[in-house]
């Protein structure tokens, strides 16, 4: 997709969400628009498999009509294909575009479609009961409330919106028959990051900015072209998980799991709206901390944005927990950001790399924050590069943030590598964004792991004990920068000038006090 087609896409996807703006908030209308969008997708996706297995049988998917004994036999053997294949199946007349196009008669007028709508979303996911996909598909529509009031009083007023909707998405092409091309992945994805700069404070649960997606994705995939598995234990929308796939040739399976039962439902969608076939995606919903879903298995790559110092139980029988139990101490009530650094260490293979955005205070708090940072440094030797990034780029919060890089197979006493990246951005509005070069820049000082002045340094273990291991970048990396001299001299003469023309203003001000006979100021 050229950067024109993908420019006109973006303004026609932005119109047809413009027609929820302002009668909800930005959370909501997304559950709608990102819904429809997978709607069509899975429509098209279900007429494009079906006209290629009618392909010699001169008739088109579309067309065939259930009342027809032929194309009965036609249907049932392409319900039973499309199941084991796309692990769904829609009728002829479920598909997107024929709903669409009955929503509006010949002169243009409404024809109700809402409870059809309704019928049609429930079929899809009635087909894959009882199927390999039926986790998958489960309650995918459920945040698409199409009985809710804030479509209109009237539900004649909700049927004109949703059947504009409809008509409008209908008209674009996601070129869903071109393996090579990913509009519908990028349309989807554009969605999220629009949706995620305008939810305020709760976007970042669900969306990681790119070009962070994009260092941590390269980072885990360093030298490596295939992956067996990679891992995010706060999936969000999956589009962290998605943009390691594109780092590498192949992802064998992708593991995910997600507390926000909406934000699951947008991460199960996301995968599928790629093409990640339901075999290749495993996306739980459960508390990551408190149920596992994914224990038993160790991964080659752990990326992860997880809610920065969110609230955990610390139940002490965490202690228990082969996850916690070597540390000896739990991470706080209030802070769970080491509780998920232990998490995803332990479900990390011992070839695998993780890397994972926290906030800077892992780096330094004390207490038995301290005490599980000693521990994974001194006695594990897990911690591979602390890289600082700048403030003010992550959705919903303006505070500087860090990557953690973990890896089982360091050698002994390799020390610690530490990038100072706070520098790296370019004003974007009201936020900073990271650019290629700034992107170029963090994973050029990654690789290398080398001393670069004010910028990078690799800390002994040494270095780490004299600190009391405390990670705080300028501890490692000098960033001072020193100020010009001043010429006191220059300075005293510059004072001496405006005392003489601050005395030639006063006789000024007081001669014309004399000529108005009022008292003068001084």
């Amino acid at each position: 997709m050229t950067k024109e087609q993908k420019r006109v896409l973006e303004q026609q996807l932005w119109n047809i969400s413009n027609t929820l703006r302002g009668k909800m908030n930005a959370d909501e209308f997304r559950d709608y628009i990102l819904g429809f969008i997978f709607y069509k997708y899975l429509s098209d996706k279900m007429a494009s498999y079906a006209n290629d297995i009618l392909e010699t049988e001169n008739v088109v998917y579309d067309e065939l009509d259930a009342l027809n004994t032929e194309h009965q036999a036609f249907l049932t053997a392409i319900k039973e294909e499309a199941i084991e294949k796309l692990g769904y199946f829609l009728k002829p007349e479920e598909l997107f575009s024929e709903i669409a196009s009955r929503s509006q008669d010949k002169e243009g007028h409404d024809n109700f479609i809402l409870d059809e709508l309704k019928s049609i979303l429930n079929n899809i996911e009635q087909s894959t009961m009882g199927q390999g996909s039926e986790d998958d598909f489960d309650g995918l529509f459920e945040d698409l409330d199409l009985t809710s009031s804030k479509l209109g009083k009237t539900e004649a007023d909700k049927n004109a919106l949703i059947s504009k909707i409809l008509v409008n998405l209908d008209k674009i092409d996601f070129d869903v028959d071109n393996a090579k091309s990913d509009v519908l992945g990028d349309a989807y994805e554009y969605m999220i990051g629009q949706f995620a700069s305008g939810a305020g404070k709760g976007a970042g649960e669900f969306y990681t900015p790119q070009q962070v997606s994009t260092i941590l994705a390269k980072i885990v995939s360093q030298d490596k072209k295939r992956l067996k598995s990679v891992y995010d234990p706060s999936c969000g929308s999956g589009s962290l998980l998605l943009r390691v796939s594109k780092e590498v040739d192949d992802v064998d399976t992708f593991y995910g799991q997600e507390l926000n039962i909406t934000t699951y439902n947008l991460a199960r969608m996301n995968m599928i709206l790629h093409d990640v076939h339901y075999n290749r995606f495993d996306i739980k919903q459960e508390d990551t901390l408190e149920k596992p879903q994914h224990l038993e298995h160790r991964f080659d790559a752990i990326v992860a944005n997880p809610p920065f110092s969110a609230n955990w139980s610390a139940n002490p029988l965490h202690l228990t927990d082969e996850r916690f139990s070597d540390y000896g101490k739990l991470a706080p009530a209030s802070k769970a950001d080491f509780a998920f650094i232990q998490h995803m260490a332990h479900q990390l293979d011992d070839d695998g790399t993780m890397a994972v955005v926290l906030p800077h205070g892992v780096l330094f708090r004390g207490a038995a924050e301290g005490i599980i940072r000693k521990h994974l440094i001194q006695n594990l030797n897990y911690i591979h590069a602390v890289i600082g990034l700048p403030e003010n780029i992550f959705y919903g919060t303006s505070i500087a943030t860090c990557i953690l890089v973990l890896k089982k197979n360091r050698e002994v006493n390799e020390g610690i590598l530490f990038v100072d990246a706070s520098k790296q951005c370019e004003k974007d509005g009201t936020k900073n964004a990271l650019r290629e070069n700034n992107i170029d820049a963090i994973l050029s000082g990654y690789i290398h792991r080398g001393e670069m002045d004010k910028f990078s340094h690799v800390a002994s273990l040494e270095e780490l004990e004299e600190n009391d291991f405390n990670l705080n970048i300028p501890r490692y990396v000098d960033t001072f920068e020193a100020e010009a001299p001043i010429d006191l001299t220059a300075v005293a003469g510059e004072l001496k000038a405006l005392n003489l023309e601050i005395i030639d203003n006063d006789q000024v001000i007081a001669g014309f006090c004399r000529q108005l006979a009022i008292s003068g100021p001084f």
